[in-house]
């Protein structure tokens, strides 16, 4: 693809010269692979083929432009491309006699599409580049603080849900605790009774 780029590029003086090579009769015509051309309204055929020539040139080359061009202003190629391709459809397809009269009102619809489109990416770049206001970065940054947030949050509900099981068991603790001491009372109680009872009982053996 490129080496057919740089051929049409060092073909454009020729191809704009064949012209030259018509007939610049009144009447004259041309068959072209069955196809005939005529003057289409100029003086001859070697006008119309100067005018149309004049045409095409420039817009394969800026249709070159367009494809291969770096710059981030590459789309604004389209007017003027646009614009060599409204004259050729005018030559080629229109009834009256003045021609490159009609396209600059077709070009607008063009322009009111690309011209915006090329004014909001420099002002991106311009942010991005001059500014330092990279919309994509911010939005990950955003993006991490929020994760981040979440994450603490988190971490947070299972730092009181421990707190929570913790207090749980220290009080079932201090509860088991307190009945084991009202329990060991009891049965040193019951200890004394029952020697007392041992002993009142030997005692009644004994006088008997």
């Amino acid at each position: 693809m490129d080496s057919i780029g740089v051929l049409l590029i060092i073909l454009s003086p020729f191809v704009f010269k064949l012209h030259q090579y018509l007939p610049s009769e009144p009447n004259a015509t041309i068959n072209i692979l069955g196809l005939e051309i005529n003057n289409h309204g100029f003086a001859d055929l070697n006008t119309f083929a100067w005018f149309l020539l004049s045409k095409i040139v420039p817009f394969y080359l800026f249709i070159l432009w367009f494809l291969t061009c770096k710059h981030w202003w590459y789309h604004i190629i389209l007017i003027p491309a646009t614009m060599y391709a409204f004259q050729i459809y005018e030559v080629l397809y229109s009834e009256d006699n003045i021609v490159d009269t009609k396209n600059i009102i077709w070009l607008l619809p063009v322009c009111m599409v690309v011209i915006p489109l090329v004014y909001f990416i420099r002002i991106k770049l311009v942010d991005k580049y001059v500014h330092g206001i990279d919309l994509e970065a911010m939005e990950a940054e955003l993006t991490a603080l929020k994760k981040k947030q979440a994450s603490r949050e988190e971490n947070a509900k299972l730092d009181k849900f421990i707190s929570s099981e913790t207090a749980d068991k220290a009080d079932e603790d201090e509860n088991t605790a307190d009945t084991d001491k009202v329990e060991q009372p009891n049965s040193e109680k019951g200890n004394s009774l029952k020697q007392a009872q041992h002993k009142i009982s030997n005692w009644l053996q004994f006088k008997f």
